[in-house]
């Protein structure tokens, strides 16, 4: 098939959105698909336009707000139609609900290209934590409007495809999220990093990756190990990743090592270097550090949501707080910290369960997905076919 991705972040940036589509890129071309991506310029150095089966095509874009390194797709109509005919484009993937994604919605209607969409983030949700709440609602009716003219809209988890659901969204599939689990490995732990870090290989590191963003709830976080280091001295606390919050938090707590954004194997390294993983986000769609922690042989705590809900069974391979309660998480890290056999049991459990989410079989599910739209949309353009001929 030939595909068309139409996105607003892709690599070199780091987030968890960049990581799913570089893998259903990497996965689909590995299939003998090729990809058209497009997507607004960006600051970042992205290396070689395209390669092999992914063909690039950068769009106009301007900074997004509180996000300045990264651009805002403006609308590229007919600059997408003239791609369809062009590369003979068999059915499209939209990842962004903004004008480009509605542009490109438009211009795939217009050609009778099957659309698959994604709902990668809680846009409606991450609204809150900018001053802008009064516009939830309204975002969450243009998000309705938008996905329900697709084929069919992705969402990581059974949950959240419950929640939208019921919020009056439709043709949802669960796609749910992998871990290249050879890279994300315990054995990549690193006692000459731990070092750096002025914590011995016996000592306590707890460890935070992701944006440092307030729709991350991160101060959950810090509240979490300001009560672990109250019993445990010698622990360290340990952000990768940068973000919007990054310059106050580091003024507020000068104590906490702030790594900087990480990938590839530094990023594995760094994860099987700590012992305890504090994930406080409440507006993720699934996380995908969550499994990557797990994978690495982490023990884990988080809110009972997103990837956390599907992936963890409580005590087992990992600790769970009810959203919104900030007292609950914190006493989860604290029994946690407080307990090495369990964080061993949580450890041991966590490494089971993310072997289970295999990005090859998750690749495959995908493709069979496309493939079916496209069978359908050919089976429905046949019969209009020899219905307009019958009325003629």
């Amino acid at each position: 098939m030939n595909i068309l991705l139409v996105t607003e972040t892709y690599p070199p940036e780091i987030n968890g959105v960049t990581r799913t589509l570089a893998q259903m890129v990497g996965g689909l071309t590995d299939l003998g698909h090729r990809i058209s991506l497009v997507q607004p310029a960006q600051r970042a150095d992205r290396g070689p336009a395209g390669s092999g089966s992914v063909e690039v095509h950068e769009v106009s874009g301007i900074a997004l707000p509180g996000y300045a390194d990264l651009q805002f797709g403006l609308p590229a109509g007919r600059r997408i139609q003239r791609l369809l005919v062009d590369n003979a484009i068999d059915a499209a993937y939209i990842a962004t609900e903004g004008p480009l994604g509605y542009s490109a919605l438009r211009a795939c209607k217009r050609r009778a290209v099957p659309v698959v969409s994604g709902l990668h983030n809680n846009f409606h949700q991450y609204s809150r934590h900018y001053g802008a709440g009064l516009v939830a609602a309204p975002l969450l009716r243009y998000l309705r409007h938008f996905h329900n003219r697709t084929a069919a809209t992705l969402v990581p988890t059974q949950a959240m495809a419950d929640q939208f659901a019921a919020d009056g969204f439709e043709r949802l599939q669960v796609w749910p999220r992998g871990v290249h689990a050879d890279l994300f490995h315990p054995r990549h732990r690193s006692t000459e990093l731990r070092a750096s870090w002025g914590v011995r290989d016996d000592g306590l590191v707890v460890l935070y990756v992701g944006r440092l963003a307030p729709e991350k709830n991160i101060e959950t976080a810090f509240a979490a190990f300001a009560a672990i280091r109250a019993r445990h001295p010698g622990a360290r606390f340990v952000l990768v990743g940068d973000g919007p919050a990054e310059r106050r938090l580091r003024a507020r707590h000068p104590d906490v090592l702030f790594a900087g954004p990480k990938t590839g194997a530094e990023l594995a390294t760094y994860y099987a270097s700590g012992d305890m993983f504090l994930f406080p986000s409440q507006t993720e769609t699934f996380g995908n550090v969550t499994l990557e922690a797990m994978a690495s042989g982490l023990a884990v705590v988080s809110y009972d949501m997103a990837a956390a809900h599907e992936l963890i069974l409580q005590g087992h391979n990992g600790l769970l707080a009810r959203a919104d309660t900030r007292s609950a998480f914190v006493a989860q890290a604290g029994a946690c910290a407080d307990n090495p056999e369990l964080r061993t049991k949580l450890k041991r459990h966590a490494r089971e369960t993310a072997l289970q989410q295999d990005w090859p079989r998750l690749i495959v599910q995908l493709e069979r997905l496309f493939l079916s739209i496209c069978r359908e949309t050919a089976i429905h353009g046949r019969e209009s076919a020899v219905t307009s001929s019958e009325r003629s």
